[in-house]
């Protein structure tokens, strides 16, 4: 079992790190950074699946947070609708864990593999999706819309995870109506809510030595500079460039997801 950032080769640390850095530019982009980081840290040799998941949930929420700050300065996305939304999701990723103790989220795959290969091809089909901001509800039905959004997407975190960030664009852009800048913004504020949900039950109810602290610091500066990197190449390019890089991570998470849903299948 690894301990702390001691037990790990120069090599191995650099890689950790590297993944970081990628896996925070992705978040800041589109959400999707743990794709690349939590599978990083699961070939780190002697860490156990859940210091695993503890770590990469330490790591990500100063990356997440980072990418937040950066939108907030530059975009200055509708707090009235981002903040109530992220409460909701802190809450569904809770409920989301909870229900992982006791049902397996091999059940809930193929239903989510099937609506993000459909949402991906909606959205490959419709090059004028997501460049300008036209919002399908307005008032209480609006924040009502964002907030049920906020609580599957919060559900979804605490039972699987893996694209979380990506999940909240496409239901901002296909289903709200958000330009995907604005989308981007307001996922990296849900997106920390979520993450920080999971690093407190980890922090609070996990066993002594589940989060690796050194490791997990290490990783989340790391992620801080890709998050940075990330948010200021997004609002510099675009929602043209955001959706581009959206369909790229899309794409590897549905392959993800896919690999996931035949392993089970066969088992």
């Amino acid at each position: 079992m690894v301990s702390g950032l001691e037990s790990l080769d120069p090599v191995t640390l650099a890689l950790i790190v590297a993944a970081g850095f990628g896996a925070g530019w992705i978040d800041a982009v589109v959400g999707g950074g743990g794709l690349l980081q939590l599978p990083a840290l699961l070939a780190v040799p002697g860490i156990t699946p859940v210091q695993a998941l503890a770590t990469n949930k330490l790591g990500s929420v100063f990356g997440t947070t980072t990418s937040a700050v950066t939108y907030a300065r530059r975009v200055r996305p509708d707090l009235r609708t981002a903040l109530p939304m992220a409460g909701v999701a802190l809450a569904g990723a809770f409920g989301g864990a909870a229900v992982a103790t006791v049902l397996p989220a091999s059940v809930f795959k193929p239903i989510i593999l099937a609506a993000i290969v459909a949402v991906a091809l909606f959205t490959a089909f419709r090059p004028q999706l997501g460049q300008y901001t036209q919002l399908r509800l307005r008032g209480r039905m609006h924040l009502a819309a964002a907030c049920g959004l906020g609580a599957v997407i919060g559900f979804y975190d605490g039972l699987i995870g893996p694209g979380t960030g990506s999940f909240l664009v496409i239901g901002l852009v296909s289903g709200i109506g958000y330009a995907f800048l604005e989308a981007s913004a307001k996922a990296k504020i849900v997106n920390m809510a979520t993450n920080l949900g999971a690093l407190i039950l980890f922090a609070v109810f996990a066993p002594q030595g589940t989060l690796l602290w050194g490791l997990g610091l290490a990783l989340g500066a790391a992620n801080m500079c890709g998050g940075y990197v990330g948010a200021r190449m997004a609002v510099a390019r675009g929602n043209g460039f955001i959706r581009w890089v959206f369909l790229g991570v899309v794409a590897v998470l549905a392959v993800r997801l896919g690999v996931d849903v035949w392993t089970e299948g066969l088992g």
